[in-house]
């Protein structure tokens, strides 16, 4: 029995220092490790050497600012996470292992209508079905990252009243899929997801302040201050869609006037083009059709860059974020929407703000809030379990 402050304890602590720190950037360096923990070299390499030893974390040759290093990582079959997200029309899946490699990923229509248990029992399926087709042994699941159109109650766990897909008001997406997978489940709202998936594999490498803007059916965004998702004590932060442009403006879903959904969403925008484009035409088609040089198409994309940039604005002038990734389709018009973003931005936030803000398109597309999932699954389990394992393969350094 560990006696709290004695060496056994606090070799364990430092254990749990590195293995956490490993596995949330998926793989780092000796360095890396010693600046992340604050843990001596020396150390880092004894306890990297025991991890490795007991199988825990696997260490490849490489290199670092053009010198030989030694990458660490979790060991490829030490456990996997799985990625669950629930789109307004689409349900995609993903599995990874703790070394942050996707193992099988796989996406296909959801009927806008059906109820949520038609969702989570074609997620059940879904996941049931990659796991068998690369041989995985369930008991190896760690933890699932979910992700829904809408926000979550913190207290209850239950998906708002405004969320996207209808008729799932109310319902507890973790305890759902829980019961059905019999693992823990981690749930969010697609925006932090998105949000998550840019800050660990896109855009958002690198900075700890930062802002993700879905603009699909809704409009939302995921907030990372200091290199964490912020949700607000109720779990409703980052509804940047409910900022108010016009009081006298469109009714908005969420009973007000003139929100910022209303001039951005897709729901809002593709009518003003229905009269010359057609009643089929989608997002992904406005900005096809803007990029091969439709001039209404391009202007329907320019006006809703610049109400986004007056959202951004605020966001800017609140939270003074270092980046902005947009996400969602109408990010692949690249610079016909960034640029109008950027100039709104320009002109209605404080100019110190503007001036340290970049705006990117997200690199991840619709894989965003996926990767972002699996990313929630790796943050939010545990390391007792790999521990545990390593401490009785290995010779532990302190008795």
């Amino acid at each position: 029995m560990e006696t709290p402050g004695s060496q056994s304890s606090l070799h364990r602590a430092n254990l749990e220092r590195v293995v956490r720190a490993v596995r949330l950037a998926g793989s780092l360096t000796q360095a890396e490790i010693a600046r992340t923990t604050g843990l001596s070299a020396a150390t880092v390499s004894n306890i990297v050497r025991e991890l490795k030893d007991g199988g825990t974390v696997e260490v490849t040759p490489t290199s670092a600012g053009g010198r030989r290093a030694r990458a660490v990582s979790l060991s490829g079959d030490a456990g996997i996470v799985i990625g669950v997200d629930f789109g307004h029309t689409h349900l995609r899946v993903a599995i990874g292992n703790l070394a942050h490699q996707v193992l099988a990923e796989e996406s296909e229509p959801l009927d806008v209508d059906a109820s949520s248990t038609q969702g989570f029992d074609r997620a059940e399926q879904l996941v049931t079905r990659l796991i068998e087709a690369i041989g995985v042994d369930p008991t190896k699941i760690a933890g699932v990252g979910l992700g829904v159109p809408g926000p979550i109650d913190v207290e209850s766990g239950t998906l708002g009243s405004t969320a996207i897909l209808p008729g799932w008001t109310g319902t507890n997406p973790a305890a759902e899929m829980g019961h059905r997978l019999g693992v823990p489940v981690h749930v969010d709202n697609d925006a932090n997801l998105g949000a998550l998936g840019e800050l660990v594999w896109g855009s958002g490498r690198g900075v700890r302040d930062l802002a993700y803007i879905k603009v699909a059916s809704g409009v939302g965004a995921g907030l990372v201050i200091d290199g964490k998702i912020y949700r607000g004590p109720g779990g409703t932060a980052g509804e940047i869609g409910h900022i108010t442009l016009d009081e006298s403006g469109p009714v908005c879903r969420c009973g007000n006037r003139g929100c910022l959904e209303t001039f951005a969403a897709a729901r809002h925008v593709l009518p003003l083009l229905q009269s010359s484009h057609g009643t089929d035409l989608t997002m992904e088609g406005v900005v096809r059709l803007a990029r091969d040089g439709d001039p209404g198409c391009r202007r329907v994309i320019a006006d809703v860059g610049r109400h986004i940039g007056s959202g951004v604005a605020n966001l800017c002038n609140l939270l003074n974020p270092s980046r902005v990734v947009l996400g969602g389709d109408l990010a692949e018009a690249g610079e016909l929407v960034l640029g109008p973003i950027r100039e709104s931005v320009g002109r209605y936030a404080i100019p110190s703000a503007a001036r340290q803000l970049s705006v990117l398109p997200g690199a991840l597309g619709g894989r965003a809030e996926v990767l972002g999932a699996l990313a929630l699954a790796l943050s939010e389990m545990g390391d007792s379990t790999l521990l545990d394992g390593t401490l009785s393969a290995a010779t532990p350094a302190f008795t």
